[in-house]
């Protein structure tokens, strides 16, 4: 029996193309997820190899939605191998049932590894040089200048509450006095 496994990272994305492919490729079952790849513990991962049989074929719309390390899908591969499975990729067209098949996903599988280091490399040497230049990431601070200069005063009142500060200003306790170390 096909055996469908799909997989998304959030919410805000669909299964649907997905879903649409494995039906297409015959799967009779199909189960999902909707996390990162790299998290350990997969339910519908885990269900489905509960669920699988000797002789059964687990098919996947593409290789990374199975794994996001060569090492991960190895080790799957040798739990499906122990299980008796077997494993396409209708992307990649890759079949474990042939020998050929095996060399097949082991190069591809190295490929998306190296292509995946590579690409967080290069994000890395990005930010390194946005740093260096005085930028930094993440999102916008809500201190503007005239906030700060605000709250400084506000603060300097011992009048004033630190509560009815972070109201006026709408900010966090903790973006409060970061801002005022500043």
């Amino acid at each position: 029996m096909l055996i469908g496994y799909s997989r998304i990272l959030t919410d805000k994305q669909t299964l649907n193309s997905q879903l649409d492919e494995l039906k297409k490729a015959g799967c009779k079952k199909i189960f999902t997820d909707t996390i990162s790849g790299a998290k350990k513990e997969r339910e519908g991962l885990s269900e489905m190899l509960e669920y699988a049989r000797a002789g059964d074929i687990i098919v996947v719309y593409r290789l990374d939605r199975l794994g996001r390390s060569l090492r991960d899908l190895i080790q799957l591969m040798t739990k499906f191998e122990k299980k008796e499975l077997g494993f396409k990729s209708l992307t990649e067209s890759i079949d474990t049932t042939t020998p050929i098949g095996k060399l097949v996903f082991q190069i591809t599988g190295a490929f998306a590894e190296f292509e995946r280091n590579i690409i967080r490399q290069r994000t890395q040497v990005g930010l390194d040089a946005a740093r260096a230049r005085g930028r930094l990431g993440g999102r916008p601070t809500k201190m503007t200048p005239d906030k700060i200069r605000m709250a400084k005063q506000l603060h300097k009142d011992k009048k004033n509450k630190i509560g009815d500060i972070l109201k006026v200003l709408k900010v966090s306790r903790r973006v409060f006095y970061k801002m005022l170390k500043r």
